[in-house]
């Protein structure tokens, strides 16, 4: 991110518009407690607010392709439209929702949304899930353990940025923190658990 670091600290002539665009599902998209929407409590807007701290001179655009509901089989036939917003940056978080259709087909589909941001030349970060309190977290043969696992092996396989936000959790259940402080409902975080997710977001800006 050294580039684009070095983008956001230009001033005014000289600086531009810097679009970091956040493709998923409910969580990004910032459903807490369904139906409600805290679009400025979800981590997308938090990152943007700690990056303008960081920043203060840079104009940067917090952008939601993400929709509730939604798979990554179903995220990858729109790329086209995250790609249409000329990104600087691109995060992709759908493991939540690609349990039901299992890890090949979420695997192929995760291909397919890594292989047509990296031939923009545009940088990406994955992300692991937020927890399901209907899982144990602990549990490393749970099904969103498994996702979260194989989001990490394709961030090492294509070279991309990863933000383990299942680790982020894991290591607050480690330290016998009750997650549902951090949830809005069982599979939504509230805004303290975003900011969890901002964080660990954050990294690649500091």
């Amino acid at each position: 991110m050294s580039e684009l670091k070095a983008e956001l600290n230009k001033e005014w002539p000289n600086n531009r518009t810097i679009n970091l665009v956040f493709h998923g599902h409910s969580v990004p998209t910032g459903y807490f407690k369904t139906p409600y929407v805290n679009t400025l409590g979800a981590y997308p807007h938090l990152l943007l607010a700690k990056v303008k701290e960081r920043y203060p001179n840079a104009v940067i655009n917090a952008i939601t392709t993400s929709i509730g509901g939604e798979n990554s089989v179903q995220g990858a036939k729109r790329i086209d439209e995250v790609l249409n917003h000329r990104p600087d940056v691109v995060f992709i978080d759908y493991a939540l929702n690609d349990r039901a259709m299992g890890l090949p087909a979420a695997r192929t589909a995760w291909i397919q949304m890594i292989q047509r941001v990296l031939d923009k030349d545009i940088k990406l970060v994955l992300l692991t899930p937020s927890p399901d309190l209907n899982e144990d977290i602990m549990n490393t043969d749970s099904v969103l353990n498994k996702h979260s696992g194989q989001i990490q092996e394709l961030a090492k396989e294509f070279r991309v940025g990863l933000a383990d936000s299942y680790d982020a959790f894991r290591d607050l259940a480690h330290n016998g923190v009750d997650l549902s402080v951090y949830m809005a409902q069982f599979n939504h975080p509230n805004e303290k658990g975003h900011q969890l997710i901002a964080d660990r977001l954050f990294s690649y800006f500091g």
